[in-house]
């Protein structure tokens, strides 16, 4: 019995240590896998903490406005531009972004910017101007030469997720908006390891004490955590592993440096389907001003959009969002980050957002275009998306400004003078430099902004006289054979095209106007004299004239593409005119000047670039003949817009049934190409005379285009020639005309009035000598 008592006892014990057993394994496999955990999670928050933090997208940028004492500008262009960089009209300049209107004075401070060629400081200046444009530029030392305002960000690249931020470090935010946030969502954020039950106990009281949600529970350790590595999932699972990742951030990182990923990461709205993070961006996005010029009011507003930036929209709630911010201003001010004085003051103020978002995904969609299509042909995708590349561009938003006014209103015009349903007609247009081959401004359609079909570099149509200037620059280069004078048949011609019919041109205006002088014959854009002539050089010296002047796609070699049948975009055409305008010097358009990283450093810069083509000599006589076709010909009607003065050339343009409506012109700094029509290639009412003539006038009398300067080169003469005759004659004699000859091409023979009239007096000295 002692025996069986004994072996009961023993059972008794070992059944005892096997529950104790059971508890110590799933103990120690417990501590395991969460040692395991957080080595994990450890592994997961420095990977990412320590590497680069954010997908940046790549900024585009405008072209810098340089102002110095003689710039053609406005003061109302001025401010305009002022504004659209978020620069504040107010009282007494103090600080960097704002700027004061007195009279035709206008004083402003500049704000710091990171040129790709250096930097440019911050400084008050005081801009004074008159009819001519700024007369007079004086900083706080006195004159000054030369003055950059910092460029306009017209858009970006990118990544899928579409986040976009403007990084910013701590010493670049306001004191009042750093210590404002923590007195709101973390007030003992220097106190904590990554977790404060006493701030959960506060937010609580205070929340209920304010009747509104004025504090969180979360530091804001734990908040970056959810936003950085976390998903929104709500559950206690992930609500504990904030919590473990909250205090290993807190292990590995300093205070500052964590503060500092908040004020980057923090979402604060949206724009389309682009993210708003970080209060760098979000000052931008709200007010149209850098994080440093903020109020003290400004930073409130934004502090209260922390818990609800949809919520708390004040662009569609702005009462609920006013609420809010005033809310904040009165935990700012029992904090003391601010007097109650500052607060009272700060509360009466309005919200003064910007009326529209200071930030767009593309404002100017089909500039960015050209863009981003170079940028591929050289560049990663993932490089152009999240490296924060730095890309400079020649765009310029006061001619852009003017293009879009143009192309809207007067293409409307159009509709409405000539009874045109409402939207049938489209339009495209671009805006190049002369000399440098800038394309500064661009519009794919009459729909400022509307990323769609880009018709200024992906519509083909057939160009029709804007190519004639080719032809007759292919004739004017055999100077032994024909000059301005060159008498040019006009009549009817028929040509058997061998497979097919047979091609026969015909004038506008259904007539023929028999022999008529080269200069004549252009200017008003005969098509029998222009095709009899192409077919006398050959199709062959007409083709490779055309590709000298930088056309580089589909050129079939047939009778028609003496008239224009072949199919360009108006940024072919562009190319086209710009080595005309510039003399003959061919240069590839360009839109990016350089490309930098993130962090300055650069990685291409893309230089001027230039190859003399033809003449000064050949092309000082086409330019005659394209200012004979404003003053005299088919482009005429643009001085009717144009400023009394202005020295222009250029070529209209009309295809077959008027499907087509070109002009190309320039100026002394402008080259201009304008395309009117509509997009299922329809006819219309309209001439390139009467369509795209009309836009590229408004816009040309809306930039303040120079005069072209048409400077005679060496190796010209210009002499008095009878234009029925093609001989030489005398001012005064009737049907002279003083024109200018490649040296040595000039006529000959002499008319009756050469002798009767006498010579004028440059060759009657010369006679004189002669004899």
């Amino acid at each position: 019995m002692a025996r069986q008592k004994k072996s009961t006892r023993k059972k008794n014990r070992t059944r005892r240590p096997f529950w104790l057993r059971l508890t110590l394994w799933l103990g120690v496999w417990g501590l395991v896998l969460g040692v395991v955990a957080i080595l994990v999670l450890n592994g997961i928050v420095r990977a990412k903490f320590e590497g680069a933090k954010w997908a940046l997208p790549a900024h585009v940028y405008g072209r810098s406005l340089d102002l110095y004492q003689g710039l053609s500008l406005s003061a109302n262009r001025l401010r305009w531009e002022l504004d659209q960089l978020g620069y504040r009209p107010v009282a007494t300049v103090a600080s960097p972004g704002q700027y004061r209107v007195s009279g035709s004075r206008i004083e402003l401070y500049t704000r710091k910017f990171q040129f790709w060629d250096g930097a440019e400081p911050a400084r008050r200046l005081t801009l004074s101007f008159d009819s001519g444009g700024i007369s007079d530029l004086k900083g706080s030392d006195g004159q000054l030469d030369v003055v950059r305002l910092e460029p306009m960000v017209m858009g970006g690249i990118y990544p899928d997720h579409q986040e976009d931020r403007v990084l910013v470090t701590l010493d670049e935010v306001p004191e009042h908006l750093l210590k404002g946030l923590l007195a709101v969502e973390d007030r003992d954020y220097y106190d904590h390891f990554g977790i404060s039950f006493k701030g959960i106990a506060r937010a609580l009281m205070s929340n209920i004490m304010a009747g509104g949600t004025v504090q969180g529970g979360s530091t804001i350790t734990q908040q970056l955590v959810k936003n950085f590595y976390l998903t929104q999932e709500r559950s206690l699972i992930r609500k504990g592993v904030e919590a473990v990742m909250a205090v290993l951030l807190e292990v590995h990182y300093s205070k500052e440096d964590i503060l500092q990923a908040y004020l980057n990461e923090v979402f604060l709205g949206q724009s389309g389907k682009r993210a708003i993070h970080g209060f760098g961006l979000a000052s931008r996005h709200f007010f149209r001003q850098p994080i440093q010029e903020l109020d003290v009011h400004q930073s409130a507003l934004l502090i209260g959009m922390v818990k609800g930036a949809s919520f708390y929209d004040p662009w569609r709630n702005p009462e609920r969002a006013k609420t809010r911010r005033n809310l904040v201003l009165d935990v700012m001010a029992e904090q003391g980050v601010i007097s109650q004085d500052q607060a009272s003051a700060a509360k009466a103020r309005p919200l003064e957002v910007s009326a529209t978002p200071g930030t767009t995904t593309n404002a100017y969609p089909d500039y960015l275009q050209l863009v981003k299509e170079q940028l591929r042909r050289e560049y990663r995708e993932e490089d152009l998306s999240s490296a924060g590349l730095r890309i400079f561009t020649h765009f310029d938003p006061q001619v852009q400004r003017q293009v879009e006014a143009s192309a809207a209103t007067v293409v409307d015009n159009l509709e409405k003078g000539y009874r045109i349903d409402a939207g049938a007609l489209e339009t495209a247009a671009v805006v190049v430099r002369i000399g440098t081959a800038d394309i500064l401004a661009l519009a794919g359609g009459r729909k400022p902004g509307y990323a769609g079909f880009n018709r200024a570099v992906d519509a083909r149509r057939q160009v029709g006289s804007t190519i004639k200037p080719a032809v007759y620059l292919a004739a004017l280069e055999r100077d032994s054979a024909y000059t301005l004078a060159t008498p040019i048949d006009d009549s009817p011609l028929s040509v058997k095209i061998p497979g097919s019919s047979v091609w026969e041109p015909a004038n506008y205006e259904k007539r023929s106007h028999g022999l008529v002088p080269l200069y004549a014959a252009l200017g008003n854009s005969y098509n029998q004299a222009t095709a009899r002539l192409g077919l006398s050089l050959g199709l062959p010296t007409v083709s490779q004239t055309i590709r000298r002047l930088g056309y580089e796609g589909s050129l079939p070699e047939v009778p028609s593409m003496l008239l224009g049948s072949t199919d360009m975009s108006p940024l072919d055409v562009a190319t086209l005119y710009h080595t005309i305008a510039a003399e003959g010097f061919y240069s590839p358009l360009r839109t990016i000047s350089a490309v930098y990283t993130a962090d300055n450093k650069p990685l291409k810069h893309y230089p001027f670039a230039t190859e003399q083509r033809f003449s000064p000599q050949v092309m000082h006589l086409l330019h005659y003949g394209m200012q004979v076709v404003m003053r005299e010909g088919t482009g005429k009607g643009a001085y009717r817009r144009l400023p009394e003065g202005l020295v222009v050339a250029g070529k209209t343009g009309t295809t077959n049934d008027q499907r087509d409506s070109w002009f190309a012109g320039f100026s002394g700094d402008y080259v201009g190409v304008v395309w009117v029509g509509r997009d299922d290639n329809g006819k219309m009412p309209l001439t390139g005379a009467t369509g795209a003539l009309q836009v590229w006038s408004d816009i040309m009398a809306g930039v303040e285009a120079r005069s072209m300067p048409f400077i005679k080169p060496e190796g010209v003469t210009y002499v008095w020639v009878e234009t029925a005759t093609g001989r030489l004659s005398s001012e005064g004699c009737a049907g002279a005309r003083h024109l200018p000859f490649i040296d040595g091409s000039e006529p000959r023979d002499k008319s009756s009035c050469y002798r009767t009239q006498g010579p004028g007096v440059v060759d009657w000295f010369k006679e004189l000598f002669e004899r």
